[in-house]
Order: structure tokens, then C-alpha cells, then sequence
């Protein structure tokens, strides 16, 4: 019922009264079929399903060009912007194709020491599943074509539990390993969980210091032109949604919430 009745609200353009003067921020984490049920994975035809429906229906710029928007107060209007986190391998093999059949910009926030490894996350050791991480060639190539790449800490910390110190490392740490890597700035920050309680005011001002641009959380929300750059809010699209209508229809009734 709730596909539908964004099918129509979106065939009719309904959705442009519901979400002017606003931005949306989505974030993918894998891209992949035979997703299973683990909330973080979106199988390649859905995402190319998404990418269809966003160019369609939204405004898609970079998030650096949001940023810039919300720095200099110019108006917001049905504006989204596509982010990945962690950096998974299919982000580049399964993703960056579709991304570049549609001319879709996006920003790929890594975990700087993940990069290359054979590190396994506790969620995939729980499921007793491995997903490869990208490669460093693999990162410089995304940097080359014009994708954006942030900072994801160095280890996927918990910033809401970590010391002034610690967090300042996985933070700061960050953003110095992947400029050393891509010869370049690395500007926008995406806290790992990206939940309320992971979320401190203390560590905003740490990535403020830092030298990044904004930051994201990760538990839904949209942004208005009196949204704060390091208080970006961010809708994490997983199985929860059946369709990329479903999160239209929660986009456009404020409704997106965190559900992974």
C-alpha cells in the first residue's frame, strides 16, 4: 500500500511540495546480490533500481556541493546526496558501473585502516561471513574520477566511547592516512554507528578541529537550509525498504528513520 501511494504521489509530483527546501542524505553500505537479511546489503538491481528513481526524482549532487549550499545559504530544493561507508570492494566492482551509467556523483567514506586488509567487522564475524575491502588502487581510482572520499575513523571506533585522546587519533588519524594515500584533501566526516548515543558534542568540535567540512550521522532525517554541516543528517537505505518508493514515501512524510 505504501509503494503505491508513493507511486502516485511521485508520478504527480506531489513529492515536489512535500521535500522543497530540503536535501536528502543516503547512505549504502554493500552493494551486492543475494543480500540476505543483514540490513547493510542492497543487491545490484535494487541499486540500480534506486539510481534510476533518485536521478528521476531528486536533485543528486555531491555532498561537497551540499555542503557548500548550507555554507553560503543558498536554497535547498529536492537536493540529495548518495554516500557509502565503510568501504567495501562491491562499492567499486557493483556500484561505481551504475553510479557511472547514470552520471550519479557520490562520497565513499572509508575506514583508513581497513583499506587493503583482511580485517573481518564483528557484525560480518557474527554471521560468520568475510566481504572484502577495497584496495588503496581501488580508492585513488574512485578519488580520480571525481567520487569524493571521507574519512570513516581509522578503525571503526565508537566515538561516543572513547577518551578525548583516542577519539582525536581514529579522527585526525584519518584524515592524515588518506590524504597521504590520495595526494589531496580529504574533507567530510561519517561517524561509524552514526546513532544519538555515538554522537558527541565534544568529538564534533575534534572533527571541526581536524579540518573537515561537515560530518554525518547515520539515523535518519532530512536537512533544511538551517541545517548545521556537522550535524548532516543521513537516511541509511537497506532491505527495510521493499523499494525505492517506500523511501520516497518516508522521505516525503518525514518518516525516515533508522531502521538497520
Amino acid at each position: 500500500m505504501k509503494s503505491l501511494i508513493a507511486q502516485s504521489l511521485f508520478a504527480s509530483h506531489l513529492h515536489d511540495l512535500l521535500i522543497r527546501d530540503a536535501a536528502i542524505v543516503v547512505a549504502f553500505h554493500r552493494v551486492h546480490e543475494g543480500a540476505g537479511a543483514d540490513g547493510l546489503t542492497v543487491g545490484g538491481r535494487l541499486f540500480e533500481r534506486y539510481c534510476r528513481f533518485f536521478q528521476r526524482h531528486f536533485n543528486v549532487i555531491s555532498l561537497r556541493e551540499l555542503v557548500e549550499r548550507l555554507e553560503s545559504g543558498r536554497r535547498l530544493n529536492r537536493d540529495l546526496a548518495i554516500t557509502f561507508d565503510d568501504g567495501y570492494r562491491d562499492n567499486f566492482e557493483q556500484a561505481l558501473p551504475v553510479l557511472q551509467k547514470f552520471s550519479l556523483p557520490a562520497t565513499f567514506f572509508v575506514v583508513s585502516q581497513w583499506v587493503g586488509t583482511e580485517v573481518v567487522p564483528w557484525w560480518d564475524e557474527e554471521r560468520s561471513v568475510r566481504h572484502p575491502w577495497m584496495t588503496w588502487d581501488q580508492v585513488r581510482t574512485l578519488s580520480r574520477k571525481g567520487f569524493e572520499i571521507g574519512a570513516h575513523t581509522r578503525t571503526h571506533a565508537d566515538l561516543g566511547r572513547l577518551s578525548e585522546s583516542e577519539a582525536r587519533e581514529e579522527i585526525l588519524g584519518a584524515r592524515v592516512e588518506l590524504e597521504r594515500q590520495l595526494l589531496g584533501p580529504v574533507e567530510s566526516f561519517a561517524y561509524p554507528y552514526g546513532g544519538r548515543r555515538n554522537l558527541t558534542q565534544p568529538n564534533r568540535a575534534l572533527i571541526k578541529a581536524a579540518g573537515f567540512r561537515c560530518c554525518c550521522s547515520g539515523f535518519g532525517g532530512i536537512n533544511t537550509n538551517a541545517t548545521d554541516p556537522f550535524h548532516l543528517r543521513r537516511v541509511p537505505i537497506s532491505p527495510w525498504y521493499s523499494s525505492p518508493h517506500e523511501f520516497g514515501f518516508d522521505v516525503a512524510f518525514g518518516r525516515t528513520v533508522l531502521h538497520a
